[in-house]
């Protein structure tokens, strides 16, 4: 069996964030997802997720590419969740291109492209716009 592993906050869920678990998911045969908690956006983003930790989890462990679904207390402790999920791969989308190679002797590390013209952040601002 080959695991794979994933994280994001996914907040406002959107087409970009089914399309990078389908296409991880095709990777192997168990689909991991690390779902940032309400503190760590705070720490990365300087601000909260739209949709509180718990209904994000809701969201992603609902998805029909997802096995499991954890919180991810810190960014730090990556090299932890892919021993204590024997993950295989790590997925990440290529705006992170680069940051998680320092985990490749744990895992083999994949960095898929992101969906073009899509992000959490340009939904918001668009909503807000409105």
């Amino acid at each position: 069996m080959r695991n794979i592993i994933t994280f994001g906050t996914f907040d406002v869920f959107h087409v970009g964030h089914l399309n990078i678990l389908r296409r991880a998911k095709s990777l192997g045969d168990r689909l991991i997802v690390g779902v940032s908690s309400d503190a760590l956006n705070f720490r990365k983003k300087n601000r909260y997720p739209i949709y509180v930790e718990q209904d994000r989890l809701s969201i992603i462990q609902g998805i029909r590419y997802v096995d499991d679904v954890f919180l991810e207390e810190s960014l730090e402790l990556k090299a932890s969740y892919i021993k204590k999920y024997a993950a295989d791969v790590l997925v990440m989308g290529d705006d992170w291109q680069g940051k998680f190679d320092s985990l490749s002797s744990l895992v083999n590390v994949v960095y898929l492209q992101r969906t073009p013209s899509v992000s959490t952040t340009s939904v918001i601002e668009v909503i807000k716009s409105v």
